[in-house]
Protein backbone atom coordinates (compact mmCIF):
# COMPACT_ATOMS: atom_id res chain seq x y z
CA UNK A 1 0.00 0.00 0.00
CA UNK A 2 1.57 3.29 -1.01
CA UNK A 3 1.28 6.74 1.12
CA UNK A 4 -2.18 7.44 -1.17
CA UNK A 5 -3.79 4.40 -0.41
CA UNK A 6 -3.13 4.48 2.99
CA UNK A 7 -4.03 7.69 3.62
CA UNK A 8 -7.28 7.12 1.43
CA UNK A 9 -8.14 4.21 3.84
CA UNK A 10 -7.30 6.13 7.28
CA UNK A 11 -10.04 8.69 5.63
CA UNK A 12 -13.19 6.58 6.00
CA UNK A 13 -14.35 5.77 8.86
CA UNK A 14 -16.33 2.60 9.65
CA UNK A 15 -18.86 2.76 13.09
CA UNK A 16 -21.04 -0.87 13.54
CA UNK A 17 -24.23 -1.23 15.34
CA UNK A 18 -25.79 -4.68 15.77
CA UNK A 19 -28.44 -6.35 16.86
CA UNK A 20 -29.87 -10.29 17.86
CA UNK A 21 -33.19 -11.00 15.96
CA UNK A 22 -34.88 -13.57 18.30
CA UNK A 23 -38.20 -13.41 16.15
CA UNK A 24 -36.21 -15.05 13.27
CA UNK A 25 -33.60 -17.19 15.36
CA UNK A 26 -34.26 -20.75 15.64
CA UNK A 27 -31.84 -22.11 18.62
CA UNK A 28 -32.68 -25.49 18.95
CA UNK A 29 -31.84 -25.65 14.86
CA UNK A 30 -28.13 -23.66 15.89
CA UNK A 31 -29.84 -20.63 13.79
CA UNK A 32 -28.93 -17.08 15.15
CA UNK A 33 -29.66 -14.21 12.94
CA UNK A 34 -28.19 -11.24 13.73
CA UNK A 35 -28.33 -7.63 11.96
CA UNK A 36 -26.13 -5.01 11.94
CA UNK A 37 -25.85 -1.65 10.52
CA UNK A 38 -23.11 0.21 9.31
CA UNK A 39 -22.22 4.30 9.02
CA UNK A 40 -18.91 5.36 6.33
CA UNK A 41 -18.00 8.32 7.16
CA UNK A 42 -15.91 10.01 4.79
CA UNK A 43 -13.06 12.01 6.82
CA UNK A 44 -11.00 12.70 3.68
CA UNK A 45 -10.87 15.53 1.11
CA UNK A 46 -11.85 13.50 -1.69
CA UNK A 47 -15.21 11.92 -2.55
CA UNK A 48 -14.83 7.96 -3.02
CA UNK A 49 -17.19 5.47 -4.38
CA UNK A 50 -17.56 1.86 -2.45
CA UNK A 51 -17.41 -0.68 -5.01
CA UNK A 52 -16.84 -4.17 -3.49
CA UNK A 53 -17.15 -5.85 0.26
CA UNK A 54 -15.44 -8.66 1.63
CA UNK A 55 -16.63 -10.28 4.58
CA UNK A 56 -15.09 -12.71 7.13
CA UNK A 57 -17.45 -14.04 9.24
CA UNK A 58 -16.90 -16.37 11.93
CA UNK A 59 -18.84 -18.16 14.36
CA UNK A 60 -18.13 -19.94 17.86
CA UNK A 61 -16.96 -23.06 16.57
CA UNK A 62 -14.20 -20.98 14.33
CA UNK A 63 -16.14 -21.96 10.96
CA UNK A 64 -15.47 -19.19 8.61
CA UNK A 65 -17.69 -17.73 5.83
CA UNK A 66 -16.08 -15.01 3.21
CA UNK A 67 -18.84 -13.56 1.35
CA UNK A 68 -17.78 -10.96 -1.41
CA UNK A 69 -19.39 -8.97 -3.58
CA UNK A 70 -20.12 -5.29 -5.60
CA UNK A 71 -21.50 -2.81 -3.09
CA UNK A 72 -23.60 -3.12 -0.19
CA UNK A 73 -27.33 -3.64 -0.58
CA UNK A 74 -27.24 -3.35 -4.56
CA UNK A 75 -25.62 0.10 -3.88
CA UNK A 76 -22.39 1.66 -4.74
CA UNK A 77 -22.43 5.01 -3.06
CA UNK A 78 -20.16 8.03 -4.07
CA UNK A 79 -19.26 9.76 -0.34
CA UNK A 80 -18.64 12.83 -0.41
CA UNK A 81 -16.10 14.65 1.88
CA UNK A 82 -17.69 14.97 5.32
CA UNK A 83 -20.53 12.97 4.10
CA UNK A 84 -21.78 9.30 5.39
CA UNK A 85 -23.82 6.63 3.75
CA UNK A 86 -25.74 4.31 6.57
CA UNK A 87 -27.11 0.71 5.61
CA UNK A 88 -28.18 -2.69 7.17
CA UNK A 89 -27.74 -6.09 6.43
CA UNK A 90 -27.59 -9.18 8.54
CA UNK A 91 -25.96 -12.60 9.27
CA UNK A 92 -26.66 -15.84 10.20
CA UNK A 93 -24.39 -17.93 12.39
CA UNK A 94 -25.18 -21.57 13.95
CA UNK A 95 -23.83 -20.46 17.14
CA UNK A 96 -25.09 -17.26 19.95
CA UNK A 97 -21.48 -15.87 19.52
CA UNK A 98 -19.53 -14.75 16.35
CA UNK A 99 -17.35 -11.94 14.67
CA UNK A 100 -17.13 -10.44 11.64
CA UNK A 101 -14.57 -8.14 9.56
CA UNK A 102 -13.67 -7.30 6.29
CA UNK A 103 -12.98 -4.51 3.62
CA UNK A 104 -14.54 -2.54 1.31
CA UNK A 105 -13.20 -2.26 -2.45
CA UNK A 106 -12.97 1.86 -2.89
CA UNK A 107 -11.90 4.25 -5.43
CA UNK A 108 -11.22 7.75 -4.88
CA UNK A 109 -12.45 10.69 -7.34
CA UNK A 110 -8.51 10.79 -8.53
CA UNK A 111 -8.66 7.51 -9.67
CA UNK A 112 -7.21 5.67 -6.48
CA UNK A 113 -8.28 2.22 -5.42
CA UNK A 114 -7.79 1.42 -1.59
CA UNK A 115 -9.63 -0.64 0.80
CA UNK A 116 -11.21 0.91 4.24
CA UNK A 117 -10.93 -1.91 6.39
CA UNK A 118 -13.78 -3.00 8.35
CA UNK A 119 -12.81 -3.45 12.22
CA UNK A 120 -13.29 -6.86 13.62
CA UNK A 121 -16.74 -6.51 16.10
CA UNK A 122 -18.72 -9.55 17.71
CA UNK A 123 -22.35 -10.31 16.60
CA UNK A 124 -23.38 -11.97 20.31
CA UNK A 125 -27.07 -13.15 21.98
CA UNK A 126 -27.69 -10.80 24.37
CA UNK A 127 -26.40 -12.18 28.55
CA UNK A 128 -24.42 -14.72 26.78
CA UNK A 129 -20.98 -13.55 27.47
CA UNK A 130 -20.13 -11.99 30.60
Amino acid sequence: MDADEHELSDSIEIDVQTAFLPDQSDPPDNRYVFAYTITIRNAGALPAQLLTRRWLITDGNGKVQEVQGEGVVGEQPRIHPGKKHRYSSGAVLETPVGTMEGFYGMVSDDGTDFKAHIPLFRLAVPGILN
